[in-house]
């Protein structure tokens, strides 16, 4: 597995932990997506929020509001495909899967029809809404699915959700991965850059919007984003009921003057089922915290969508027992 880029959710945590002899820190990993998305802040804003390292102030004096002794660690990573794979197999405690991957994972179907269930997935919630992006020059004159047959077109990493939608969507177009065009394994980052130079045609990722790496190309070179026909989608959603159709409004990218129809899928917080009830309880109550509320306000885009009213959409495979306690005991489960 590749090396992970890994940054500490609590800065200084550590320097701290001297002070407090009577409490030991624990370490908690989040696996996350590659620059340019919107996985690896999120992260890191969920890091920040469920940390509470030895030394720390107590929520109630304006102090961190975590786990105490927990020190979260939000980590850089392929995406949804790799996430899962490293919570099942201990190399993460928890990460950040589209939910149709959750599920294919959990249940073997899908993607992973024929390999091993995952069967240590577990959730803690439903965060946010991720949209298929069809990003095009801003120039191009591309229109159709057709007309991308024998172009360059990006589709995401190797081992990422991203890549699973991509593919979803262009074979429900009745376009092969390098039969029918030459596919270009990159994150959304490298994907808008080469877009930018001239050195792709089109790309497409799973991501919420706005993305800051095609927020970023949008007020630098400008682009388009394409629509997704209504038969296309439909197709798209027997396959895979986890999508449904959702627009990304107008505006939401510089120069971008109308609505791009096209499909969404849940951004969703799992973790494995060998982390204790008590642990996952506390994450689950840190995370819809007041001052979770505001961090997540502040500190992202798609922060504000993280709601305790969606917490539980979408969820195909178990809440993990300590989740599941916390949102008994909040009256959001029956």
């Amino acid at each position: 597995m590749r090396k992970f880029l890994t940054i500490a959710a609590a800065a200084g945590a550590l320097l701290t932990a001297g002070v407090a002899n009577a409490q030991t820190p624990s370490f908690f990993r989040i696996v996350s997506g590659s620059a340019g998305g919107n996985y690896f802040p999120m992260a890191g804003l969920l890091a920040n929020a469920i940390s509470n390292p030895p030394g720390s102030r107590p929520c109630e004096k304006g102090g961190s509001c975590g786990v105490p002794g927990l020190i979260a660690i939000a980590q850089s990573a392929n995406g949804s495909v790799a996430n899962v794979n490293a919570i099942q197999s201990g190399a993460s405690e928890s990460g950040l899967v589209q939910s149709d991957v959750a599920f294919w994972a959990y249940n073997g179907t899908g993607v992973f029809e024929g390999k091993e269930k995952l069967d240590k997935l577990r959730a803690i919630a439903t965060l946010y809404p991720e949209h298929i992006h069809i990003v095009l020059p801003k120039d191009s004159k591309i229109k159709t699915f057709e007309e991308m047959r024998g172009r360059r077109i990006g589709v995401g990493l190797p081992a990422s959700g991203a890549q699973v939608g991509a593919l979803l969507i262009l074979n429900a177009a009745g376009l092969e991965k390098n039969k029918d065009f030459t596919a270009e394994e990159l994150n959304t980052s490298q994907s808008a850059e080469r877009l930018a130079d001239g050195q792709l045609d089109a790309f497409l990722t799973v991501t919420g919007a706005p993305s800051s790496g095609i927020a970023q190309l949008a007020s630098t070179a400008g682009l388009q984003l394409m629509s997704i026909p209504e038969a296309i989608q439909k197709q798209v959603i027997a396959e895979a009921p986890f999508y449904f159709g959702s627009p990304i409004k107008a505006g939401v990218y510089d120069g971008m003057t109308e609505d791009a129809n096209t499909l969404a899928v849940a951004a969703q917080w799992l973790v494995s089922a060998d982390q204790s009830e008590d642990l996952v309880y506390g994450i689950t109550k840190a995370l819809w915290n007041e001052n979770t509320r505001k961090l997540l306000d502040s500190g992202h885009a798609k922060g504000k969508d993280v709601q305790t009213a969606t917490a539980l959409d979408a969820i195909g495979i178990p809440l993990h027992r300590g989740a599941e306690r916390f949102y008994k005991e909040a009256g959001l489960l029956k």
